[in-house]
């Protein structure tokens, strides 16, 4: 069975004409999908019994929900999804006072080996489908609660750009979820070819991973500096007229001894002069078989203080869902993948 989830209006459209329905049925469709976040086409009850029973032979609505649940003692909580092959990837769940937030993933595994991340570590399994992606955002048991939702989980979203930039039209279109692309927000560690085209296809803002202002430094800690460079990241960035409400972040991990220095400072203030930003420093949680160590609460408070005398704006993220590895670079099912067979072991 072929799912109608993840299906723009134009590929609603297709099966509308397919199936010999109305034109207009393809709007009612999506909405029924992605408004009344339906389980089963007998729910469309705007559409005749006829025209729901063709389409039952060929489709099925294709949400799935979650398999696993961890919560944090902080309130984050890590969701386990199914995806295509038997694998699993992760999204984590982090509640606040007044916001809402789901970090989602766009690939399995990833490529890009990053030395600080534990989903580089386990690899490139697979590209999530567009369906995939919406899944998490729909059959989550907060969904209806979201406030803004962040591609900074599993994979690099540029990396599966056709698909993320389908999810987005289906998350902010009016005959979608009906979301301002200002309630997303997309990272990227620097694939330049597929930014841009982001940039130029979507208005949700964007994040870039950055972690250095020095060639050599990043490229130890991310292998994408040999290919596009940092200062080619930013110059391409500067080409673009965001405008004032569409934001664009730096998140910055902070190292102890590696890029917590005085001229780290410098080579930030530089790198980024004249551009329209914020820098997000984000507290390094270990994890194995690498070297990094995490900088201090004071190193990053007195790094933070620097920043700002120079001018820039900056930001302290709070850590949340340690405990259960819920965290920025944390999430990885490289064990969830080895017991597949027994997916109701606990975490």
């Amino acid at each position: 069975m072929e799912a109608l989830l993840g299906k723009t209006l134009g590929e609603l459209k297709v099966v509308a004409a397919e199936n010999k329905m109305p034109g207009f049925t393809a709007k009612e469709m999506a909405r029924w999908l992605y408004q009344k976040k339906i389980t089963d086409i007998d729910q469309m009850t705007n559409i005749s019994k006829e025209a729901r029973n063709r389409l039952k032979e060929k489709y099925e609505i294709g949400r799935f929900e979650p398999s696993k649940v961890q919560v944090s003692k902080d309130g984050t909580k890590k969701y386990l999804f199914p995806a295509s092959g038997g694998l699993f990837i992760e999204a984590a769940y982090i509640p606040e006072k007044d916001r809402h937030t789901l970090c989602i993933s766009s690939q399995v595994g990833c490529k890009m080996g990053c030395l600080f991340c534990m989903t580089g570590k386990q690899g490139f399994q697979g590209q999530l489908s567009a369906r995939e992606i919406v899944n998490q955002v729909l059959s989550l048991p907060e969904s209806d609660s979201l406030t803004n939702v962040v591609f900074m989980g599993m994979g690099e979203p540029m990396d599966n750009i056709d698909n993320v930039l389908k999810s987005l039209e289906i998350f902010t279109s009016e005959w979608g979820m009906g979301w301002s692309p200002r309630r997303i927000n997309v990272s990227t560690i620097g694939v330049e070819p597929a930014m841009r085209r982001f940039i130029d296809e979507s208005d949700a803002h964007l994040a870039i991973s950055l972690h250095s202002p020095f060639n050599e430094e990043r490229r130890r800690l991310m292998p994408i500096e040999q290919v596009y460079p940092v200062e080619t990241v930013i110059e391409a960035l500067r080409e673009y007229d965001f405008g004032r409400q569409r934001r664009i972040s730096f998140e910055y991990i902070m190292f102890q001894g590696v890029n917590d220095t005085m001229a780290h400072v410098k080579g930030l203030t530089k790198l980024l002069n004249g551009l329209r930003c914020r820098i997000n420093l984000i507290r390094f949680h270990p994890i194995p078989e690498t070297p990094l160590r995490g900088t201090s609460e004071d190193k990053m408070r007195w790094f933070a203080d620097e920043l700002n005398k120079k001018g820039l704006i900056i930001t302290i993220r709070r850590s949340r869902g340690e405990d259960i590895f819920a965290a920025c670079g944390l999430l990885s099912t490289k064990n969830m993948i080895k017991e597949k067979e027994n997916i109701d072991l606990d975490f």
